[in-house]
């Protein structure tokens, strides 16, 4: 985001909750998917290259995408001089319903793609349906990023901290 859009999404209309454009959604959910992505990918090869059941594959990935997610944030709120127990609550304030959104959506989609959950690393499945789960999954919550930003909830909660 730049300067213009961090401006605008706490002071359009005097109290922070007006003028919340598709971009500034859009944006905090590319954010947000960066660190669910990174964690879901990595616990999905970790699960599929040990062999872990599809539960625990599913489990090990969404713990590891909210680690990320959370981390990714914490980084940003750190920089500006919080310390960690306050980074670690903005983040919680931030990212938690976006990432338990994403979440839902893209273990849902990799589920019901038949042959996804038994797909091997070198199987183009594997990659494909990861791929498409969170293209869905960015689909699906941006408009939940739009409303909670919109009523200076979730990812609004960090631009305070910028």
């Amino acid at each position: 985001m730049d300067a213009h859009e961090h401006h605008t999404m706490t002071e359009h209309g005097g109290n922070g909750h007006g003028a919340t454009t598709w971009s500034m959604a859009a944006q905090a959910t590319l954010h947000c998917l960066t660190g669910c992505a990174i964690g879901e990918v990595l616990g999905m090869v970790i699960g599929t290259a040990t062999g872990l059941h599809n539960t625990g594959t599913i489990i090990l990935s969404i713990v590891l995408a909210f680690i990320f997610g959370y981390a990714l944030t914490m980084r940003g709120v750190i920089r500006s001089g919080l310390n960690f127990s306050a980074a670690f609550k903005v983040a919680l304030a931030a990212d938690t319903v976006s990432i338990a959104v994403m979440e839902i959506i893209d273990n849902t989609v990799i589920v019901a793609v038949p042959g996804a959950m038994d797909a091997q690393l070198n199987d183009w499945l594997f990659w494909g349906s990861l791929a498409f789960s969170l293209v869905v999954a960015f689909i699906v919550t941006t408009p939940v990023n739009r409303w909670m930003i919109s009523r200076g909830l979730g990812h609004a909660v960090v631009h305070g901290h910028h």
